[in-house]
């Protein structure tokens, strides 16, 4: 009870539920479409009529209205703030996602990606107006082999992915210099990989050879070994891994995969884990990607923005792809056309350039103590999670030291018919977002989070201590609290596989409405 006698909780099921005339729940107010609050017959904007022109699109010009519904500027002001406000995000509470690190976002960053001659720069502006922005890449770029110890590195990439599709393609390129591309075509993949991973081998041309996980959660040296061969181009290994674990082996599997002649591709995605702490060359590292948009601050969900610069070694040093930046004189310039052995062009352009300001801006903020304990504070963060929930969920890997997040599997649950996703739908009436569910797939159920180095102890106490008490509820068998979750949310459980596989693209006035003039 508050001080006013009043309760502070949501009422309990079965207590009498206010109903309201509009289906507002207080500020929590009920949103429909554009489709239907706004008028198709009227435009918030007055334009002159067009003069007349030939129509040049023959049969593919548009015969019918268009149909866009049409608010007024408060309306439609209104529309998008009520729906972002139904939106979860970093700047509303933690978030757990595991593999996505969804930290915190410093405002300095924003600010200075939103400065004149960064945020209004144009690709195919005279190099000469844009010396701010190459030193700025430049600059960049230096930093990030400074930190990986590498001797290139290829700016472009847009996104992880991406990152992996370089990499691989300067591997690629290499061998068929060596003149081995038509004998080397197999690339060693381990079961607990990122999908992106043998996807992008496949794309290239190359075949997959997965490589499995031990009992441990990591990839050993013998097992790679006993899958090496003169058909093997390469490996890509995440490190740390999918299941948060760090690759204890890797500096043998490196060694292994050069003595039979292959290269070493690193999954750059778990890169904040260990910025500061070691170096991908000096664990044999050819190839890596790195996601500025996890490791460097840029929000990273929404499918965008995003950035994945490729550093490479010195072996592959050769075979960057273009453009990218030189300095002549203290004046900067693209090298646009490949030379030799290089790579050639994967993007129009040189890449994301608000990305680039705020990893940049982050890196100098921090400085190299300051990043390492990013490292250190995120791994501590993840521990500290493991740690407390421990007694409660079961960890598939044994009671052993993660790395930047904690992977718990669904074991714990058995026989309550409480799963990992009623679990998690329950943590969205507690007011947070689910950690990632069901990945990596070699954890049955997996539930994986990671805290990252955001969060004050109170944040994360609160937290965890939520996750208790919904975990001591599964225990004490209050099914009816999991299964029915979430009901404090705008909507209620959706079902996910219907919508994926049969989406509904297209709004349609309901029957009863299509005869009604709109209000």
């Amino acid at each position: 009870m508050n001080n006013q006698g009043r309760p502070t909780r949501p009422a309990e099921s079965g207590a009498v539920e206010t109903r309201t005339f509009t289906g507002n729940r207080g500020l929590d107010i009920e949103e429909p479409l554009l489709f239907e609050i706004g008028r198709v017959e009227t435009t918030g904007v007055d334009f002159d009529l067009a003069p007349s022109h030939a129509d040049r699109l023959g049969p593919h010009a548009r015969r019918d209205p268009i149909g866009l519904a049409g608010l007024t500027e408060p309306e439609t002001m209104r529309h998008y703030v009520r729906l972002s406000r139904k939106n979860y995000a970093i700047d509303s509470g933690l978030y757990p996602l595991g593999s996505c690190t969804m930290k915190h976002n410093p405002r300095l960053n924003e600010k200075m990606a939103r400065l004149p001659g960064f945020a209004d720069v144009h690709p195919l502006q005279p190099v000469s107006t844009v010396q701010g922005a190459l030193a700025l890449i430049q600059q960049l770029a230096q930093a990030l082999m400074t930190m990986t110890g590498m001797s290139a590195v290829a700016m472009p990439p847009k996104a992880g992915a991406h990152g992996e599709l370089c990499g691989m393609m300067a591997i690629k390129a290499a061998i068929a210099a060596a003149g081995e591309g038509a004998t080397r075509n197999v690339v060693l993949v381990p079961d607990s990989a990122h999908g992106t991973n043998p996807a992008t081998t496949a794309l290239i041309g190359f075949s997959v050879r997965s490589v499995p996980a031990g009992a441990d959660g990591t990839v050993s040296a013998e097992a790679v070994r006993a899958a090496l061969g003169p058909d093997v181009a390469a490996i890509m290994l995440t490190n740390p891994n999918t299941c948060g674990l760090f690759e204890r082996e890797i500096v043998e599997i490196a060694e292994a995969v050069h003595a039979a002649g292959a290269y070493f591709y690193c999954d750059g995605a778990n890169f904040n884990a260990i910025v500061g702490k070691t170096r991908p060359a000096d664990l044999g590292v050819d190839a890596m990607h790195i996601n500025l948009h996890k490791t460097f601050s840029t929000p990273h969900g929404g499918g965008g923005p995003g950035a994945g610069p490729v550093v490479l070694s010195q072996r592959l040093a050769a075979f960057a792809p273009v453009p990218y930046v030189i300095e002549r004189d203290g004046r900067f310039d693209w090298v646009e056309q490949a030379q030799a052995q290089e790579l050639g062009r994967m993007c129009a352009f040189h890449g994301q350039m608000g990305m680039f300001v705020r990893a940049l801006a982050f890196i100098l903020s921090h400085g190299s103590d300051g990043l390492r304990q990013a490292s250190e504070d995120a791994v501590l963060s993840a521990n500290y999670v493991r740690v407390t929930l421990s007694d409660l969920m079961s960890a598939p890997f044994g009671d052993r030291p993660c790395m930047h997040e904690a992977l718990f599997d669904d074991s714990w649950l058995k026989d309550s018919a409480i799963t990992t996703l009623d679990f998690a739908k329950a943590m969205i009436d507690e007011g947070y977002h689910p950690m990632t569910m069901y990945f990596p797939l070699v954890v049955h159920g997996a539930m994986l989070i990671e805290p990252t180095e955001s969060e004050s102890k109170a944040s994360l106490d609160l937290f965890l201590m939520t996750l208790r008490d919904l975990a001591l509820r599964a225990k004490r068998g209050e099914v009816e609290r999991f299964l029915g979750a979430p009901r404090l949310a705008p909507r209620r459980r959706l079902d996910e596989t219907r919508a994926a596989r049969s989406p509904v693209l297209r709004w349609t006035a309901p029957k009863f409405a299509q005869a009604q003039s709109p209000v």
